[in-house]
């Protein structure tokens, strides 16, 4: 068949239809002397299929079967000598499609858009996003996922306990609330039709490679593929990480991350299966949890909370004297600090009463203070709870907002390190709202005070130099990681004590003040740097105090301290339970679980009672050294040192023989669990003393929402209104006002002290009109009105219009005044 012979108009029209739809640029362009013939590029469709499914190039490549789904017409133009000058060896990498698989769909964007020799183009389906690329000639395709798009799920429902048999499963199938992550599912199974090689881009650490890996073999059919490694989500960094991407997934990382999922599981679903069917022993039903890291984590709380409550205070007294000193009032202590018997300091002041004062001795010490070192993600939620108290989940989760949007490096790492090849200067170059910070720093060499902690995967918390359009926390947690990053590579500040020794009549009082004498760091992190100063008076030995006074106090011993948000982090992370990623979580899932509460963390009843219950019965569950021994075991199999299947097989034995022991003891576990878990109840439900006639004020439900009512009702009637929405807690404080007991009111935003009673004197202020204001939708008088959140300007016209704005800050009522 010669070049000009043209096939039918239904045939080419057929051709064109198909090439759009099924093979859209995925050959080289034909010559240019070849594009009028339609024939020619549906031959070429038919050759690039051949050198596809056979994967290797043919210097001839005519000899068409049927599996090409050649037409005859098709087949006499192949085989003409005209073809032979047309179709030339197809280099094979033209013919490839590579999928890159993402861990979520702003990370495929960044990648995307990184790769692309020019614009990517975007492909949605079912509202998931993908992009298909071209770099070095070569057919992308990028794909993301969205988080675990598979879990850990039973092979065959069921009730019963100790079970082991497990499998992956789709989470769609198997979480609720997952149902979303089902499209995301089915659009990368099918642009794995599409991919002749994988690539899996996920956060490299451990959830990322069981995400990538899961994807890879379940969605995309394969056994291995390739990894590419970053720390930040930069162009740079995401070229260089393709160029140089490994050939195979990280097996250590994988496995250990397949281990830690099914040892979760294990003890999740089984201690929870045991603690549940435990109450259902006795007749009753509530849905009880637990898990491998919670249980130890609950009982380092629990501990606490008891030496807390088993505290007995003790006395003791401090004598200081206070006077003028140089024109400077001054106050000091005496040497012996604390005396446990009052008469001893009773003694101190007799012996000096009337008597002079006089400097004996001046002493000053300086001390260096090192840059503080970079962040971990420890630290950073540390600090962002001390300076915002922002709760640490929510500051991984700001943090991971910044990565996938390249404003930070990867934020969960356990390093205190900075390697020079993050480019120190060109980052700093590029901190333009941080210019003067940067500019000084820029002019010495870099080298940062780094910690001892490592990271095998990733570097230390940084910034990218790419300035973020952010407001709110998420400026806030950006603004403290700069600042942080900056310091670590500054000078030292230098800190002065000075020691001031004064003698009056044989008895020795010290005064101490600390001052900074050179800023160093502190200009760089600041105001994040909050150390106390004071300066005390230049003296000299000899110089008299004016008029002192000696005055003994009486002060008793304080329990320990609760753990905030933030510290039981850092315990965790101290004693090795739980991973970086996972703290935060396990805390939140204890406080949602209802085993802990507030901020400090207080353990409830029922958390201290499952704890008594789970160390008497099954100690295994909360035995620290037995979960720090697993934590250990799977950082082996991450290095490779141990297989995963010895380690759950390991887990399986002492879980079973664990809970085969607590089945014997079902009814008496489940007797105490009910009982606390009642305890607790009566617990959240009590708000306070009623303030008419001592009886104990409770939290009711009744035809019109929630009340308070006192117990002794119906020979005390008094009640309390309550919001319909949000928590509602006891505070332990009085009204000093009303003497009626504060609540605590706590909301997704916020949590308010108040007064429970409505008509207490310090909420009189309700109804002062506001100076010169009007309501903007109907005109009548703006007035202060009060709700559970605070003051704010309301409608006067209310409830006909209800129109509000916030109370400005200058403006002060008579509550607020009242309370000063």
């Amino acid at each position: 068949m010669a070049e000009g012979v043209a096939p039918s108009g239904n045939f080419v029209s057929g051709i064109r239809k198909s090439l759009i739809s099924v093979n859209p640029g995925r050959c080289r362009p034909a010559p240019a002397t070849c594009r009028k013939s339609p024939l020619y590029v549906s031959c070429l469709n038919i050759v690039h299929k051949k050198a596809i499914s056979e994967h290797a190039q043919k210097s001839k490549i005519f000899d068409i079967t049927e599996r090409t789904g050649a037409t005859p017409v098709q087949q006499d133009f192949l085989q003409s000598p005209v073809s032979a000058n047309l179709f030339k060896p197809l280099p094979f990498q033209a013919c490839v499609t590579e999928l890159i698989i993402t861990e979520k769909p702003k990370a495929s964007q960044k990648i995307a858009e990184a790769l692309a020799d020019g614009s990517p183009v975007k492909h949605a389906e079912h509202g998931v996003p993908y992009y298909e690329i071209r770099h070095n000639g070569k057919r992308i395709i990028v794909g993301c996922a969205v988080g675990h798009l598979y879990t850990v799920a039973e092979k065959a429902k069921s009730w019963k306990y100790p079970v082991f048999e497990v499998e992956w499963k789709p989470t769609a199938d198997i979480a609720k609330g997952a149902d979303f992550t089902k499209k995301y599912l089915q659009v990368l199974k099918k642009l794995a039709k599409e991919a002749d090689e994988f690539t899996v881009a996920c956060d490299y650490d451990v959830e990322g490679e069981v995400i990538g890996l899961n994807v890879i073999r379940y969605a995309c059919s394969q056994k291995d593929a390739a990894r590419m490694k970053f720390s930040t989500l930069t162009k740079p960094d995401i070229v260089a990480a393709y160029e140089r991407k490994s050939a195979h997934l990280d097996w250590g990382q994988a496995n250990a991350g397949l281990t830690r999922h099914e040892l979760d599981w294990y003890y999740g679903i089984n201690i929870s299966r045991a603690l549940t069917d435990a109450i259902k022993a006795v007749g009753a039903f509530k849905v009880m949890s637990a898990g491998r890291v919670q249980g130890p984590a609950l009982k380092i709380i629990v501990d606490l909370e008891k030496e807390i409550r088993a505290f007995v205070p003790q006395q003791f007294w401090q004598v200081s004297l206070k006077g003028e000193l140089k024109g400077s009032l001054i106050e000091a202590w005496h040497e012996k600090d604390k005396f446990w018997k009052k008469e001893e300091a009773e003694q101190v002041v007799r012996n000096t009463k009337g008597k002079p004062a006089s400097v004996k001795e001046v002493a000053k010490t300086q001390t260096v203070q090192s840059p503080p070192v970079p962040f971990d993600l420890t630290t950073l939620q540390t600090e962002a709870f001390r300076n915002f108290r922002i709760p640490p989940k929510e500051t991984l989760a700001i943090a991971q907002e910044l990565y996938v949007s390249g404003y930070i490096s990867y934020p969960r790492t356990s390093s205190q390190k900075l390697p020079k090849e993050i480019g120190y200067h060109q980052i700093m170059r590029q901190l333009t709202s941080y210019t003067n910070l940067a500019a000084e720093l820029l002019t010495r060499q870099l080298a940062p005070n780094e910690g001892k902690k490592t990271d095998p995967a990733h570097p230390a918390i940084f910034p990218t130099g790419i300035i973020p359009d952010a407001k709110g926390r998420e400026l806030k947690v950006y603004d403290l990681i700069v600042k942080r990053f900056l310091a670590t590579f500054a000078d030292p500040a230098l800190r002065e004590t000075m020691s001031i020794s004064i003698g009056c009549n044989a008895e020795l009082f010290i005064a101490k003040g600390t001052r900074t004498v050179e800023r160093g760091w502190h200009r760089f992190y600041d105001p994040y740097v909050r150390l106390e100063e004071l300066e005390l008076p230049s003296v000299q030995k000899g110089d008299m105090v004016k008029d002192p006074k000696i005055t003994a106090y009486q002060k008793e011993t304080q329990p320990p301290k609760r753990y905030t948000a933030a510290s039981i982090i850092r315990e965790l992370e101290k004693r090795n339970l739980g991973t970086k990623a996972t703290r935060a979580q396990i805390i939140d899932t204890l406080e949602q679980r209802g085993f802990i509460t507030g901020s400090p963390i207080q353990a409830t009843e029922i958390g201290i009672h499952t704890v008594e219950v789970l160390e008497k019965y099954v100690p295994a569950i909360v035995d620290e050294e037995l979960t720090r021994h697993f934590e250990e075991e799977m950082e082996e199999i991450r290095e490779r040192k141990k297989q995963n299947e010895a380690v759950l097989s390991e887990a399986k034995g002492v879980l079973g023989k664990t809970l085969l022991m607590f089945k014997q003891q079902e009814k008496v576990v489940g007797k105490e669990l009910l009982a606390a878990e009642k305890e607790t109840r009566l617990q959240e439900k009590t708000i306070g003393t009623c303030p008419k006639c001592g009886g104990v004020l409770m939290i009711r439900k009744g035809k019109y929402g929630r009340f308070v009512a006192c117990d002794r009702y119906p020979t005390c009637t008094l009640t309390f209104n309550l919001p319909d929405k949000g928590k509602v807690t006891a505070s332990e404080k009085v009204c000093p006002a009303c003497s009626s007991p504060i609540i605590v009111m706590s909301s997704a935003r916020r949590k308010q002290e108040v007064c429970i009673n409505k008509e207490c004197p310090l909420k009189k202020s309700e109804g002062i009109a506001s100076a010169g204001k009007s309501c903007p939708k109907c005109g009548k008088q703006l007035i202060t009105r009060k709700s559970i959140y605070g003051e704010f300007f309301g409608c006067s016209g209310f409830p006909s219009c209800r129109y509000t704005e916030r109370l400005p800050a200058q403006e002060k009522t008579g509550a607020e005044n009242q309370k000063k």
